[in-house]
């Protein structure tokens, strides 16, 4: 019998196949700057072949610019940026553009350039030869033999391969209109254009915005795979955590490299704040006591201290220079008056868009204080639940029933409250200086300093923010007026993750009603108490805590309703009671019970091994090894995931029969 290779065997394999970190790109000492504001300040970075990268970075710091000077489409004030030759960069902004025209196959292909476009007239060609009557189709095959003539001149097939592959990976369809598909879809279509010409480093800006979480799991799987090396911006810490091999944070121009995981990073920049108020303070004191001096009189500076003087204005220069962390957002609630016990009761509500159903007969009640999460694949009918609740839609049957008392602030994804014409000052306060919040008067200035827009900012036009502006904007809209009902329709997208934290901060102190639409997985653990899960054909399940729950209770779920049935043992239904399974009640046996002894100790083993391979797997070098090395150690954690599951199972029935 060969025995399957141990958790040491599989550790010094890895270890034999790692190969010394060979940098592709590096940054020495880049400067760039937009008006008097330094986006990048002599910034030092070197990124290595394989690993994967997260970048993060307040709004409006420079993450993108960054990004734009690494792919070669903007060019740095000073400094030096060496490539390896070749280096093949792929960058998937932030912003998907919109096509009406092209299938996807066209997209996808136009990341080869030239040669990509006579793929996609060549795919075209073979599609209208197909279709075309007897009279034209001599015309269209001389088009079609042009067409592969040119296409074999530049040794065009073996790359052409390329486009049908990732297709295929990617589970795109080739000749479907970018016009008919999703958000989610597109943003996979153009990873899919950034990956057909097999990059060596791969930039993704946000990728995970506006996909829902079967997407964004999806995405984690497949950049886990990613042989090249990958640069990522993101506000979904899961997405980070599961991601991430190393971060670096660009703040005030300067850019800072943090290896090990996110808790590592939250933990040391704590401690560079800590250090940076306190060299600052000593700064300061110190600027302070040579300005009393200086003002004693002129005999000092003139005779024995011009050296103190020329130190003076030293130190003059540096402050007036200095960049000063940017504050944090400061979100109140007010809850108002209490509401009804009972918030909203829904009694076998079902609703149609044509001959779709996308919700069938849910009956479930909110209450008050309950804190609901909603989740769901895109277009999957959350954002219509909302507005069932809130009575802008009415149900084709059933009822929902409101309670009594209720304040209550929406949050709209679209963002439909606010008027893109309209300045930012007068979306708060129709023109008016002064707000009325929490009882009390408040000057628009001050009130959306709160929110992080400078008094420069607030007479902009709402249609010249960004997405995360627009969303600060609506969230300090909705605060100025008291709620105890609060309903958040994807508010997280194009947040910063320290806004993310800080919003969490006040949902968790609210004592209102709240439901919420999100995609971010660590949002809503930290947030909800339970959760809504649109699951297909309308139906609408319903669970206890967030999302890592809702995962751990389906896991459960699917266990035991695949478990086979036990054979019948003669009795038939009628005549039994509850009690008739074969095991329920019935005691543990002399090898049951040392079963259930071992099985914590099995268990511990299992976890150790299963947390060893992860952080094996989750290391830059890991996918540099040979493949056959590396499909061996996936298959080895995936038969310990199955393991373990099993384990905790049979732990979990043997212990409710003790």
């Amino acid at each position: 019998m060969v025995l399957a290779p141990s958790r040491v065997e599989y550790a010094a394999t890895w270890q034999t196949n790692l190969s010394i970190p060979v940098p592709i790109l590096t940054l020495s000492d880049v400067s760039l700057a937009y008006g008097h504001q330094p986006l990048l300040d002599k910034v030092n970075f070197q990124v290595d072949r394989g690993e994967r990268v997260c970048l993060i970075g307040r709004n409006g710091t420079g993450k993108s610019t960054l990004f734009r000077v690494l792919s070669n489409t903007a060019t740095p004030d000073d400094g030096e940026i060496w490539r390896k030759d070749p280096l093949k960069i792929s960058y998937l902004e932030q912003e998907v553009p919109g096509d009406e025209t092209h299938t996807i196959y066209e997209v996808v292909a136009a990341g080869l350039g030239e040669l990509g476009e006579l793929l996609a007239a060549y795919h075209n060609a073979v599609h209208h030869v197909a279709e075309c009557q007897d009279g034209s189709q001599a015309g269209a095959m001389d088009t079609l033999g042009n067409l592969q003539h040119r296409i074999e001149v530049v040794d065009g097939w073996n790359v052409g391969q390329k486009v049908d592959s990732v297709l295929s990976r990617l589970s795109l369809p080739a000749d479907k209109p970018i016009a008919d598909c999703s958000g989610g879809i597109r943003r996979r279509v153009m990873l899919a254009q950034a990956l057909v010409n097999e990059p060596d480093l791969l930039l993704l800006d946000e990728p995970t915005n506006h996909m829902d979480i079967a997407a964004i799991t999806w995405l984690e799987e497949f950049l886990l795979g990613f042989k090249g090396a990958l640069i990522f911006i993101t506000h979904d810490r899961t997405f980070l955590k599961n991601l991430a091999t190393r971060i670096i944070e660009l703040d005030r121009g300067i850019l800072t490299s943090f290896p090990g995981n996110y808790e590592y990073y939250l933990n040391k920049k704590e401690e560079l704040l800590q250090i940076e108020v306190r060299a600052n303070a000593k700064f300061d004191k110190k600027l302070a006591e040579y300005e009393v001096w200086v003002r004693k009189g002129i005999k000092a500076r003139r005779t024995r201290n011009e050296g103190r003087v020329r130190e003076l204005q030293a130190m003059r220069k540096q402050h007036s220079q200095r960049i000063n962390v940017q504050g944090s957002a400061s979100f109140k609630m007010d809850s108002g008056d209490q509401s009804g016990k009972r918030v909203a009761d829904l009694r076998n509500i079902s609703f149609h868009y044509g001959e779709h159903c996308v919700i069938r007969n849910l009956s479930t009640r909110v209450m008050r204080g309950d804190r609901i999460g909603i989740v769901g694949p895109n277009g999957s009918g959350k954002s219509t639940l909302l507005k069932l609740i809130l009575g802008e839609l009415q149900p084709d049957s059933g009822q929902v029933i409101m309670g009594t008392r209720l304040q209550t602030a929406y949050f709209d994804q679209q963002r439909d409250q606010l008027n893109p014409d309209k300045t930012v000052r007068d979306n708060i306060s129709d023109g008016n200086d002064y707000i009325q919040v929490k009882g009390r008067s408040r000057h628009v200035v001050s009130y959306l300093k709160d929110f992080l827009f400078p008094p420069d900012r607030i007479d902009s036009p709402v249609k010249a923010l960004s997405g995360g502006e627009r969303n600060r904007l609506l969230l300090a809209q909705i605060f100025a007026q008291p709620a105890n009902m609060l309903v958040l329709d994807e508010p997280t997208n194009d947040l910063d993750v320290d806004t993310l934290e800080l919003l969490e901060d006040l949902l968790g102190d609210y004592d209102g009603t709240l439901l919420l639409v999100s995609h971010d997985r660590s949002f809503l653990d930290n947030v909800v108490t339970s959760t809504l899960v649109f699951e297909g054909d309308g139906q609408v399940g319903e669970y206890v805590g967030g999302y890592e729950d809702w995962i751990r209770q389906q896991r459960i779920s699917k266990k035991i309703t695949g478990r086979c049935p036990e054979k019948n043992t003669g009795q038939t239904s009628q005549g039994t009671n509850n009690n008739s399974s074969p095991t329920k009640n019935k005691k543990l046996g002399y090898n049951e019970k040392h079963e259930l002894e071992a099985l914590p100790k099995k268990i511990q083993t299992m976890e150790k091994e299963q947390e060893q391979l992860t952080q094996a797997i989750s290391q830059a070098q890991f996918y540099q090894q040979e493949k056959e090395t590396i499909n061996t150690t996936l298959a080895h954690l995936k038969k310990i995931e199955t393991e373990l599951a099993q384990a905790y199972e049979r732990w979990q029935l043997l212990d409710s029969r003790e």
